[in-house]
């Protein structure tokens, strides 16, 4: 079986597939002072609760956005697991051809995010991931990834207003009844959750206008079920959308040895 580990700002997301099936999915919370060690044993703890034998897990591919956490979670397949995991990074292979001014400044679960559309839909395509950052990743006719757009996400936006302003307080991220709050709990809300809603539908119609009316739009990342009903521009949302492009980028290396040596 293959252990699958997306690390973001917010959450590490993993995935176990047993060939092209996944099995099951786990969201830890990012927390760089944590150890393998402890990340280790709550994620056996996780797969047990699921029945699934630690010593099934016979490779790993991590993508990584955290750089201290890589090291943690390479250890942590090592010493838990017996694997080598490959990690996505300038020089493994992904079948994508990159058109980014340079190459290597294109984040490992972006590139994961393009390489899982491709095989799931036809291009031109947009992946909208909303996580601590709202990315717009955008794969041309020809199948190349041209580039994307980056802007703070719902969370980061809405912890820069609270810690900013003095007189507002945190919010629950659901959209109030009416555009038009109220009252302050209301007005933020609606400034959140419909806000990014226009964000995310006016960017698409300005990157269409570049790449072509009839791209595709798949949504993903933890947050994109809080926009996902108050836009209509998705085709289809697909949370699992980087660990499935994990899954292929780690086939397109499979020579690569995968158990460590002892």
């Amino acid at each position: 079986m293959l252990l699958t580990i997306d690390i973001g700002n917010t959450a590490v997301t993993i995935g176990v597939f047993d060939g092209e099936r996944l099995l099951t999915t786990y969201r830890l919370s990012t927390d760089s002072r944590r150890l393998s060690d402890e990340y280790g044993l709550q994620l056996v703890g996780l797969l047990d609760l699921k029945g699934i034998d630690p010593s099934s897990i016979d490779s790993a591919c991590i993508c990584s956005g955290v750089p201290p956490l890589t090291v943690v979670f390479s250890d942590l397949c090592h010493n838990f697991f017996g694997v080598s995991p490959l990690t996505v990074s300038a020089g493994v292979r992904t079948g994508l051809r990159i058109l980014y001014d340079s190459p290597r400044d294109v984040g490992a679960d972006r590139i994961a995010d393009a390489v899982a559309a491709l095989e799931l839909y036809s291009p031109p395509l947009i992946v909208v991931d909303l996580g601590t950052a709202t990315v717009f990743d955008v794969v041309n006719r020809d199948g190349e990834y041209l580039g994307g757009v980056i802007s703070p996400g719902i969370s980061v936006a809405a912890d820069a207003l609270f810690f900013n302003a003095s007189q507002l307080r945190r919010v629950e991220l659901v959209a109030p009844r009416s555009v038009v709050g109220r009252n302050t709990v209301n007005a933020v809300q609606s400034g959140l959750v419909y806000g990014y809603a226009s964000l995310v539908t006016g960017m698409v119609d300005r990157i269409k206008d570049e790449i072509g009316r009839d791209a595709q739009v798949i949504g993903t990342g933890g947050l994109v079920t809080v926009i996902a009903g108050h836009t209509d521009v998705f085709h289809d949302i697909n949370q699992d959308l980087t660990l499935i492009g994990l899954r292929l980028i780690y086939e397109m290396n499979q020579e690569k040895p995968a158990r460590a040596r002892n």
